[in-house]
């Protein structure tokens, strides 16, 4: 048996909050009954700055369920940094931690099985969507481009893996020693290497709230995966320029030609057209290099990810 831990940021998360601690409250019972997990096994709930009243419905499930612990950053942070906040203060209580979204979205079935996994020597497993049919159609295309660019981008990470996630108190102690500010954890754990699986992860439809991901967020979230692990963007930018200076040197014949044989037509038309073109590239490229060193101005900083300023114990 592992004493478990579950980790769930929560951002207004108020109208599913209770009902999520229903459905792992009998999770855990189950899996104790099971014994495969111990009776003081956890669940915790990590308020990420919520502007409603989810702390306040953490505290009272803090009161009235025994496995229920609760972590209260002092300001939102984001997704990705909720995450690592509850998992770095959970690795001491527990011997192995999942991260689950608090809106339970997620298989609950999975868990037992990434359970099992573990028990066989994973130290990492993989939720992986088997079936998204409860995805919006717009988010389910902007997701499958998303793990297709980056895998095109050269960024390592699990096809269809979110966030949904079994580590092990080993692979949490080795998360710990990566000091980078710009957290993308889908990227960053596949490079670790160690022994890891994968179970299947059927979504379901949420049961109260609405999802807080939005498509700019994950449109955010994957230029920070690409940013942060590929510099395959500051290349195409050199191959791009490649291509322009070729593009212009057939131009220069043109309009040469167009003098010899006294066929230029005056006019300015193609000369504005030029401008618009080399200028959209130019402040593609000058924005591209910005990302990379506002990137290494953040790292060299080394602020804290978050500050936790209550923890229910």
């Amino acid at each position: 048996m592992i004493r478990l831990a579950t980790v769930s940021p929560c951002y207004n998360e108020e109208d599913i909050l209770r009902h999520s601690a229903e459905r792992l409250t009998a999770l855990f019972e189950d899996l104790i009954a099971k014994e495969k997990i111990t009776p003081d096994s956890l669940m915790v709930f990590v308020n990420d700055g919520s502007r409603d009243h989810t702390w306040d419905i953490i505290c009272q499930l803090h009161k009235e369920n025994r496995h229920i612990r609760g972590i209260n950053l002092a300001r939102n942070v984001g997704h990705q940094n909720a995450i690592m906040a509850g998992m770095m203060t959970a690795k001491e209580w527990a011997d192995a931690v999942v991260t689950i979204d608090a809106d339970l979205q997620d298989d609950l079935q999975a868990v037992e099985k990434m359970v099992d996994a573990h028990a066989q020597g994973s130290e990492i497993v993989y939720g992986v969507k088997e079936q998204r049919t409860a995805v919006p159609l717009l988010k389910r295309i902007s997701a499958e481009a998303f793990y297709r660019l980056q895998a095109t981008m050269g960024v390592e990470n699990i096809m269809n893996h979110a966030d949904f996630r079994l580590m092990s108190r080993k692979a949490l102690n080795i998360l710990a020693t990566y000091p980078e500010k710009n957290l993308y954890l889908r990227g960053l754990i596949p490079m670790m290497g160690l022994k890891s699986s994968k179970v299947d992860d059927t979504i379901s439809e949420r049961t109260a709230g609405t999802s807080k991901y939005t498509l700019s967020k994950m449109m955010g979230l994957a230029l920070n995966g690409i940013t942060s692990f590929s510099v395959k963007p500051l290349y195409a930018i050199v191959y791009l320029g490649v291509l322009f200076l070729f593009i212009s040197l057939v131009i220069g014949i043109n309009v040469l030609y167009a003098i010899i044989t006294g066929t230029a037509v005056a006019g300015w038309s193609s000369l504005i057209l030029s401008i618009w073109i080399v200028g959209g590239f130019l402040l593609i490229s000058i924005g591209t290099v910005g990302i990379y060193i506002g990137k290494i101005y953040q790292e060299v900083k080394r602020r804290p990810l978050y500050h936790i300023i209550e923890i229910l114990e």
